[in-house]
Formats: C-alpha cells, sequence, structure tokens
C-alpha cells in the first residue's frame, strides 16, 4: 500500500505572508495565491504552507522537543493513558494519551485547561507549545478567510463559531495543537496490533480504518519524516510531505469547513504511513493543529446562500457544533459527491484572479444566482408547495403555468393566479366556488 502514495510536484505552494489580507483592493500577489490554494485544494485536498525562517525554526524546534518528550516516557503507558478516539470528548482532551492499536501517542495542548498525570502530579509538556499554538492558530485563520474570499464570502465569515481572540476569562480553547509520536521503538505493545508488513524490508503501517477525515475547519500539519497520504480528485493516495522544506507545513480542509461551505469545500481524506521504523530512534513525530468550532455554535450555510450559492437541501438547516462532532460522518457519501468537477481555475497572466464554475445540467448548486432571482425562484417555489399541499388534500389536479414565470411581468402575473388559487383553497375549504 505504501507504494502507492505518489509525490505530487504541482501541490499548490504557497506564501504565508502572501496570504495575509490588508485594508483596500487586494494585491496581485494575494489573488495569486487565493488561486493557487483553491486549486490545490481542489485537485488534491492539501497545499503546502511556507512559513518565514523564523517561524520555521519555532515548529523545529518544536519537533525536536517532542521527540525529546516521547523518548523520556516508559516503554508502555499505564491504563489510565490508554484510549482511542472519544467523539464526545473532543473538546476536552488534553496531556498525553496513547493508542497502542495503532503504535500512537498524543500530547494534546489546549489553552484553558491544566493536564495533569493520573496521580494528580503536574505534566511537563514538550516545550514552545503557546508559541506553537498561536502560531498555526493565526495561519489557519488567515488560510480560512483566503477560501472565503475565493468563494465570495465576507471579510472573516467565520468568526461567530472561533474562539476568541485572545481567549476571554474561564474561556477553554475548542482548537487544539496535537503533539503526535508514531511507532517509538522504544514503545512496546506491537504486538497488539494487526496491520503491519513487512515490504522490501520497511514497515508498514495504517491505521485499522485505513484512512482519516478531521472534524476540523483547517488543520496544519508539520512532521519531521515523510508518510501523511492524502486521497486526491482522482481517488489515488498521494505523499503530500515527501518533498517539504524546513519552513514549510501541510494544510488540508475538515468535515466542519465541508458542512460550513455547503459541500464546496471537499474535507481531506488523509493516513499515516511510518517507514522503516526500526531505523527511527523516536519513531515519527508531528505537530498537527487542528482550528475547531466552538460547541456552543452552529454550523449554518448563511453566507453561501448571501454569496449567492445554491445550497442543497442536507445543508439548509443548521446543525449544532456539538451534535456535529458526536455523530458518525460515512466517507463514502462525501467522497462520491464528485465538488471538485465543479471547480474551474484560471489566472491571467497580471496575476489576477478568476475562479470560474463549470454549469452542470440539474445542478443549481453550481450556478450562483443574482439575489432578485433567488428571491423570486423562491417564493415561487413556497407558493408552489402551499397550493400544492391544499390542492393534494383536496383531490384537486393543478396545472404547472402558474409558478413557470420567466420574467418580472410573468411572475407577478403567475404569481398572483398563485395566491388567487391559495386564496379560494383558504376561504372555501370545501372547494365550492363562490
Amino acid at each position: 500500500m505504501a507504494g502507492n502514495g505518489l509525490p505530487v510536484p504541482s501541490l499548490g505552494r504557497v506564501k504565508l505572508s502572501d496570504l495575509i489580507p490588508s485594508e483596500g483592493l487586494p494585491s496581485d500577489s494575494y489573488k495569486l495565491s487565493v488561486s493557487t490554494l483553491s486549486q490545490s485544494l481542489a485537485q488534491y485536498s492539501a497545499a503546502i504552507i511556507q512559513f518565514s525562517g523564523i517561524d520555521g525554526a519555532l515548529l523545529r524546534s518544536g519537533l525536536d522537543s517532542a521527540r525529546l518528550y516521547f523518548h523520556q516516557r516508559s516503554s508502555y503507558p499505564s491504563a489510565d493513558m490508554i484510549h482511542t478516539n472519544d467523539s464526545r470528548e473532543w473538546c476536552k482532551t488534553s496531556g498525553y494519551y496513547a493508542d497502542p492499536q495503532l503504535w500512537q501517542e498524543t500530547f494534546d495542548y489546549r489553552p484553558g485547561l491544566t493536564p495533569t498525570e493520573p496521580n494528580n502530579s503536574m505534566e511537563f509538556p514538550p516545550g514552545g507549545l503557546p508559541d506553537i499554538f498561536a502560531l498555526l492558530g493565526k495561519a489557519a485563520r488567515d488560510i480560512l478567510d483566503a477560501i472565503s474570499f475565493y468563494l465570495n464570502l465576507r471579510s472573516s465569515p467565520f468568526t461567530e463559531i472561533l474562539d476568541n481572540v485572545p481567549l476571554r476569562s474561564r474561556e477553554i480553547s475548542s482548537s487544539v495543537l496535537s503533539v503526535c509520536c508514531y511507532a517509538r521503538p522504544s514503545f512496546q505493545g506491537a504486538q497488539h496490533h494487526n496491520l503491519t508488513a513487512q515490504e522490501d524490508g520497511q514497515m508498514v503501517m495504517y491505521p485499522d480504518h485505513e484512512h482519516q477525515v478531521d472534524k476540523s475547519l483547517i488543520s496544519l500539519v508539520k512532521s519531521d519524516k515523510a508518510g501523511l497520504h492524502v486521497r486526491d480528485f482522482h481517488g489515488r493516495w498521494v505523499l503530500v510531505d515527501g518533498d517539504l522544506g524546513p519552513q514549510e507545513a501541510i494544510v488540508y480542509p475538515g468535515l466542519a469547513l465541508y458542512q460550513a461551505t455547503a459541500g464546496y469545500i471537499n474535507p481531506a481524506l488523509h493516513r499515516t504511513e511510518i517507514n522503516n521504523m526500526q531505523g527511527n530512534m523516536y519513531g515519527r513525530c508531528s505537530l498537527a493543529f487542528k482550528l475547531m468550532p466552538k460547541s456552543m455554535t452552529s454550523l449554518s450555510c448563511s453566507e453561501m446562500r448571501a454569496a449567492g450559492h445554491g445550497v442543497e437541501a442536507q445543508f439548509q438547516l443548521p446543525v449544532p457544533v456539538d451534535d456535529f462532532m458526536q455523530r458518525p460522518h460515512p466517507t463514502d457519501q462525501i467522497f462520491n459527491r464528485h465538488n471538485f468537477q465543479s471547480f474551474n481555475f484560471s489566472t491571467s497572466q497580471d496575476g489576477s484572479m478568476k475562479p470560474m464554475m463549470r454549469r452542470r445540467k440539474n445542478n443549481s448548486r453550481c450556478k450562483p444566482l443574482p439575489p432578485s432571482k433567488r428571491l423570486r425562484l423562491e417564493a415561487q417555489r413556497v407558493l408552489k408547495e402551499r397550493v400544492q399541499d391544499i390542492a393534494d388534500k383536496k383531490g384537486i389536479k393543478l396545472s404547472n403555468s402558474w409558478y413557470g414565470a420567466k420574467s418580472d411581468r410573468n411572475w407577478t402575473r403567475q404569481s398572483t393566479l398563485g395566491q388567487l388559487y391559495l386564496n379560494q383553497f383558504l376561504c372555501f375549504p370545501n372547494g365550492n366556488d363562490p
């Protein structure tokens, strides 16, 4: 399986400094960077973000600290530290825990929570986590705003569902920075893992379900060794961190952004591979930041509708974040939708971004409409449903001509006729003419 991972030279590379918005008209570098980011997310569900030299050094020092942290731990965790992912604890995890079945150890840093060991002693975390959390959190918000700009949404449309910056008194962050270590040689319990195989002298491992989907809005991952595979638009597994530079990290969308954008931005289906584990003294370490919505809010597509995007029925109603995080999301229903095919990107010679959408027959979601026409169509739909519902109860068959308006004049005439139908049924419940 590992050999099927293909490095993708065309994976979009974007400087984080070029994605920082500014007042006034967007610069050419901003428009070009947004186009590159959006195209990469559409084709590969991932992109490469380039940090500054100072920020890159901070990330690398964080990985060094992570290796030392996990190396000094005991060879096998206590029973209190062993657990697998529990959806009910999605915004409460903090401190060290391990999953021996996946041969994975994690330390979650969540501002507002002080992690403790099971014996109530203080936990000594890897170094630099507050600074790394602040760096990746700011980057994730800038990337989210860039995606919003591409979708023609208003500035910072997701502010209401994100944590306050900075956190208020007694607030706990919904977002989390996870420091992970895979296949540490001194971490025993690998005998319980049943998905290891020897291939050409290398050990290969994937989780039990072979792939994962983050429930975040945006995820940012920086690792010290290659091994992150993401499924692209064509269904191929591609190695997205095979040629990362020292100042680069991977970004990919999550399920919360998929829901909030009415399915226009697909989440990344990803899996982790560990190669040549015997040769890695401390295993593969990574820093993974997940920008999460607040638990007491709802995921709504109102911003998409306001921007003129069609919203399918399954996205019409707001979804409480806590319910969304706890319920399962079958990936086959998401990734069989072929949403990427509705996007086409072109960049002119002057660097301006010109996002376009391929119109597909009977797919109103891909056809942005002007506000006036959207209002007329919505009014027609509601009126038609009300009249048809009453007519069905009375056993009366109606002609469809009255709601097929194609002009303002016809709209006025035919909707008035429809209202007369409705008034007749309401005023004369027995269906008798006056």
